[in-house]
């Protein structure tokens, strides 16, 4: 395997930036669940296992002020609210499941 530096400026530090994002410990399995598809609020926090609803409205308005889903609202009543993936979150899955499988070989 070819060994790489990883060059870390003080003018820009992406990395830090990403960790920001997603770095909560929620984010990556809202990610992954969305990556499914289209999920009501309720559907999504039955899926995210531990989860309270303060802290999935927490991070889901995290999530949409950085692009990475989106919230449509539906006029119903009571009112109806869908989460979708946007294309830059998907782009993150392909990163989670590389942690993912990490995980499963050196945290077991």
């Amino acid at each position: 395997m070819e060994n790489k530096k990883l060059i870390v400026s003080d003018k820009s530090c992406t990395l830090k930036e990403v960790l920001d994002i997603i770095g909560g410990k929620w984010a990556m399995p809202i990610i992954y669940i969305l990556s499914k598809g289209k999920m009501r609020f309720k559907e999504l926090e039955r899926s995210v296992e531990g989860i309270n609803t303060r802290m999935l409205v927490k991070e889901l308005k995290n999530m949409e002020a950085n692009g990475i889903i989106t919230r449509e609202v539906f006029a119903t009543v009571p009112p109806t609210v869908e989460y979708t993936l946007t294309p830059k979150g998907g782009k993150l899955l392909p990163s989670i499941v590389s942690l993912h499988t990490w995980g499963q070989e050196f945290t077991v």
